[in-house]
């Protein structure tokens, strides 16, 4: 698990704590709000795993990484089977944990729910880290994820903008009622470890139906795109394309001659431009105008498709191919597998067969490759069937100063932290200084958030000084927190 994914959890347990202070608990239950959000947290990665009905051991390593635990398969097993655990079950032990979290964020005056939503961003990226490991996309779990987190999103949602509607009518709203699952029957936590003992078979059960759940509509999904920050001429080209799209769909559904178009692209750029964001995005449009008929992202770089063993690199490559067919396929840092070992390198291969797979699978199968320019220029070149059928490059220009400023201060708003002016000019003195230089190591988007990380640690070290520290003092960032911070 990332550090950053450690940090944010930390953070959520102060949370925890802070709400406590404030009177807010989970009704029902006895335990400490910051252990029942280590519970539920546990439960939802559990839940996660369980829904393709098999525990892998890399599955087991993330859930004791990422909470600290020392659990082992067995035990894990044991627990899924005594403990089934349903989409249902696991939206309500989420939903009284968010509920805190929501009034937290209503007794701050925090319109738009910020920490309930960073709760929200923090399950859904750990969710995505975790069903995606090693480059494997599982239907069933993305599907399971998807299934509680649409609810949770919906839930909260509407409860905020009745509360907005309500507050501006100068009413009041009532208390949020308590979920009625979970509260007196759990375990005892945090669990531990212990030794396997045999059990019975436990006799296979059908996987739960996925639950019919309402989706980002596309233009929902359109607008998440025109809403990042910067990228003018990346929203223009793509927007060109997708009102291709829409118009060719049109043409189809009234039975006029149709025109072959090509859907896989070239992301040329810098690092931390947003390329992988875009993808994520295209995927989902590509879902919506019926191109794709699933419109996931399968992420994979050279490591992922590559094999150290003659005969195998096809081998690999075909079963992220699998995984990845009717959705995109996103190839990082794609240069590398032309430019490591000449014409004998594994990675011609794996070129090969990705070149195959792309014409014998015109109709559901998309893949978008990345990297910087120069390079994958020469990449397009290696191969006299990778022009032709990537034919669209779609370059992601750096950041300007005042665009990775307008990023800083969307993460500071998204983790609900108020940064003041002084600190803020200091801010834009930094930014303005990194791109003026763009020494070698400059990482657009990448640098922001290393940029908050460090700011976060240094808040962190000036608030353990202080003998008494207020709620304004957690969520505010001075200038003494940006001043001294350094990238390199």
């Amino acid at each position: 698990m990332k550090s950053s994914k450690n940090d944010t959890l930390q953070y959520i347990y102060s949370l925890c704590d802070q709400y406590e202070r404030m009177g807010l608990q989970v009704k029902g239950s006895r335990m400490p709000l910051r252990d029942y959000a280590q519970f539920s947290i546990m439960k939802y990665m559990l839940y996660i795993a369980d829904s393709d009905r098999q525990i892998m051991d890399h599955e087991v390593e993330i859930i004791n990484n990422c909470l600290d635990f020392s659990l082992t398969r067995e035990y894990i097993i044991r627990f899924v089977t005594e403990h089934r655990i349903t989409a249902d079950a696991i939206f309500e032990t989420i939903l009284s944990l968010l509920t805190v979290f929501i009034n937290g964020d209503i007794k701050n005056q925090a319109a738009q729910g910020s920490t309930s939503l960073m709760l929200l961003e923090y399950l859904d990226e750990l969710g995505l880290e975790f069903i995606s490991y090693d480059g494997r996309f599982d239907d069933r779990q993305t599907q399971a994820m998807a299934a509680v987190m649409l609810r949770l999103k919906n839930y909260r949602s509407s409860y905020l903008r009745s509360w907005r509607d309500l507050n501006k009518n100068g009413q009041d709203l009532p208390e949020i009622p308590s979920s009625p699952a979970d509260r007196m029957d759990m375990p005892a936590f945090p669990p531990k470890a212990i030794p396997a003992q045999p059990q019975p078979a436990a006799e296979e059960e059908p996987a739960p139906a996925p639950v019919d759940e309402p989706e980002e509509t596309l233009e929902q999904i359109l607008q998440e795109l025109n809403d990042l920050t910067g990228l003018a001429k990346v929203k223009e080209d793509l927007n060109s394309l997708i009102n291709l799209l829409k118009v060719h769909k049109m043409r189809m559904e009234r039975g006029l001659p149709q025109t072959s178009v090509s859907l896989h692209m070239v992301f040329s750029g810098n690092p931390g431009t947003g390329k992988t964001t875009v993808a994520r995005l295209m995927s989902k449009i590509y879902r919506k105008l019926g191109v794709l008929s699933k419109g996931h992202l399968t992420e994979v770089d050279r490591s992922g498709l590559v094999s150290g063993y003659v005969g195998q690199t096809a081998i690999q490559t075909k079963k992220v191919i699998d995984s990845a067919m009717g959705g995109v396929l996103f190839i990082d840092e794609a240069y590398t597998l032309t430019t490591q070992g000449g014409s004998n390198d594994f990675g011609i291969e794996a070129v090969n067969t990705l070149l195959k797979a792309m014409e014998d699978n015109r109709d559901d199968f998309v893949v978008i490759v990345a990297g910087y320019l120069d390079l994958m220029d020469e990449f397009l070149e290696s191969n006299p069937g990778l022009r032709s059928r990537f034919n669209k490059q779609i370059l992601f220009e750096d950041y300007t100063a005042d665009e990775l400023v307008d990023i800083f201060s969307g993460i500071c708003g998204k983790s609900f932290y108020e940064v003041t002016e002084e600190a803020m000019n200091c801010v834009r003195d930094f930014f303005g200084d990194r791109v003026a230089r763009k020494l070698p190591g400059f990482a657009n988007g990448r640098d922001v958030r290393n940029y908050f990380e460090k700011t976060l640690t240094n808040q962190a070290n000036r608030l353990a000084a202080m003998p008494d520290v207020t709620d304004t003092d957690l969520v505010t960032i001075t200038v003494e927190d940006v001043e001294t911070v350094e990238l390199f």
